[in-house]
């Protein structure tokens, strides 16, 4: 198999429609067939790029415009498809759909920078002839746009599916390339922050399996591979990998991340950061292990679900206390999002109320509607612990990153510093985010380590900082 010449865009005419479980079927079907499949996932999101690492056996890199520049988003793909035989894009929401009214930052603007030609997956649960202005619509809407086929899904027989055949054959010149049938088999447990992750899921690697034998059966592999192979009208830039390799001017830090059930969201690209800077990562888990690891230099807690997993976290008190006692102790923390809220007093959700850190003076309470979702946009204030490099940004300036959040604080007992002034979005309070305590930084904000914020190798700094005065 030829090296893939163009990633493939996996795109919908609108959210909901089945995208996901196609992209994890097609990943898995493609690598049960010997491909090495590389993915990634227009984002941000965490949750389905852990399924979709998990179906292609390698992480799932995020492409997000709101944190990265062009040039990074092509040099990401290029470099990560250089020894793939086929990569995959999931796109988020419908093919057109974006924050801007241009588009700027749509699915489709991922596709026309890339080159990528796309798959649309259609919910055709309901429709016959009227699937066929649907297609039109979208290749006129866009010219620049190759939509190279579609996958049906949601299907309700084998009639159902010959008549809209029929109807795409005879009204259009689009590929029908799948009609996936409704089958329970293809459900995967949704959650209130989308699809439930991959890495709290048991079965997650036989489910992936499962998924994809059933997406093979009724889907044309050889016509996507086909597809794959096409000239791009976009030539990637060659790889530069430089930047990647780990730096051997300073001692490695030993730098534990909680990565569990409860905490699992953290990008690849951002690990990868943190090892390039010096950081040996030390996995822990903080449903099992009685305490922290000793000899460490910092720690990472990223988000996840910590609320539904109360019990468990609350009854793990020597893990706990360990936490409390090496921040007090002056320990470099960074914790988002669920890392904050497992930081707090205690967590309320529902009837429920559990202790969990303690070291924030604030209770984290659940809501049944989002309290910070989307785009946030902030600058850091003086107070910040480990400050932008001043060589190649201003502090001052904005710094994008995303929230999504069903959390949010109350019974604070005593005055908050914060490291950053929100600007758009929710945060702490409306107008900050990022708690300060001791060498402790928490914050709902979720940052991605691009050229416009480079956070993984100002926190090293940081750690190397708080050990040369311990």
């Amino acid at each position: 198999m030829p090296i893939s010449s163009t990633p493939l865009f996996i795109s919908a005419a609108h959210k909901s429609s089945g995208k996901t479980t196609i992209t994890i079927g097609l990943l898995s079907a493609l690598k049960s067939r010997g491909l090495e499949v590389q993915p990634f996932k227009k984002g941000p999101d965490y949750i389905d790029p852990l399924w979709h690492g998990c179906a292609a056996q390698t992480p799932c890199y995020t492409l997000d415009f709101n944190t990265m520049s062009d040039n990074e988003i092509l040099q990401l793909v290029s470099r990560k498809m250089d020894h793939c035989d086929i990569s995959i894009i999931e796109g988020n929401k419908g093919l057109y759909d974006g924050l801007d009214l241009d588009g700027s930052n749509s699915n489709a603007a991922i596709a026309k920078l890339l080159g990528s030609p796309v798959i649309l997956v259609l919910d055709a649960r309901g429709m016959t002839r009227g699937i066929a202005p649907l297609i039109l619509g979208y290749q006129s809407f866009d010219r620049d746009i190759n939509i190279a086929g579609v996958i049906l899904n949601q299907l309700g027989g084998s009639r159902h599916e010959t008549k809209l055949r029929s109807v795409i054959e005879h009204y259009t010149d689009v590929a029908v390339l799948g009609a996936v049938h409704k089958n329970k088999s293809l459900e995967i447990i949704e959650r209130h922050l989308g699809l439930m992750p991959s890495n709290e899921e048991d079965a997650a690697q036989k489910k992936t399996a499962d998924i994809g034998k059933i997406i093979s059966s009724q889907v044309d592999l050889d016509k996507i591979i086909n597809i794959s192979q096409f000239p791009s009208a976009v030539q990637l830039p060659p790889p530069i990998i430089a930047h990647i390799k780990p730096q051997t001017v300073q001692k490695t830090l030993r730098v534990a991340i909680i990565n569990d059930n409860a905490f699992g969201f953290y990008y690849p690209g951002d690990l990868e950061a943190l090892q390039a800077a010096g950081a040996e990562l030390i996995a822990v888990n903080s449903l099992s292990d009685p305490q922290l690891p000793e000899n460490i230099d910092g720690l990472f807690i990223g988000g996840g679900f910590p609320e539904e997993y109360l019990q468990s976290l609350h009854n793990n008190q020597s893990f706990r206390n360990s936490i409390y006692q090496a921040i007090e102790n002056g320990l470099a923390v960074y914790a988002e999002c669920g890392g904050l809220m497992y930081l707090c007093r205690n967590i309320l959700w529902k009837d429920q109320k559990q202790a969990m850190v303690g070291i924030i003076p604030a209770d984290a309470q659940m809501e049944e509607t989002p309290q910070g979702r989307g785009l946030i946009r902030f600058s850091e204030t003086s107070k910040m612990p480990w400050p932008a490099d001043t060589e190649k940004q201003n502090s001052s300036e904005d710094i994008s990153a995303h929230e999504f959040h069903y959390s949010h604080l109350v019974n604070i007992t005593e005055p908050l510093e914060f490291a950053y002034k929100i600007h758009r979005g929710s945060g702490i309070d409306g107008q900050h985010d990022g708690i300060i305590y001791k060498n402790l930084l928490a914050c709902y904000a979720h940052l991605q380590d691009t050229s416009q914020n480079h956070w993984a190798k100002r926190f090293i700094q940081f750690i190397h900082k708080v050990k040369a005065k311990t």
